[in-house]
């Protein structure tokens, strides 16, 4: 299974934590998603590659990722 590790802009809070794991665990075959707000760190097991992942999200209003 795939991990994919990014750094996101923005996230700050619980809110967004919880905003970007339901969003990404939506996605198809994704097995889960941790996310932490001090470091805006997101790791994906499973799903789709970076560019769907990263439009996602994008949709959920965190553009910057690296």
């Amino acid at each position: 299974m795939d991990t994919q590790t990014f750094t996101v802009a923005n996230v700050k809070c619980g809110g967004c934590v919880a905003n970007i794991k339901k969003g990404l665990a939506a996605l198809d075959g994704v097995a889960s998603v941790e996310a932490d707000a001090a470091s805006g760190e997101v790791v994906v097991r499973g799903g789709p590659g970076r560019a769907e992942l990263a439009a996602k999200l994008a949709e959920l209003g965190y553009p910057e990722i690296d």
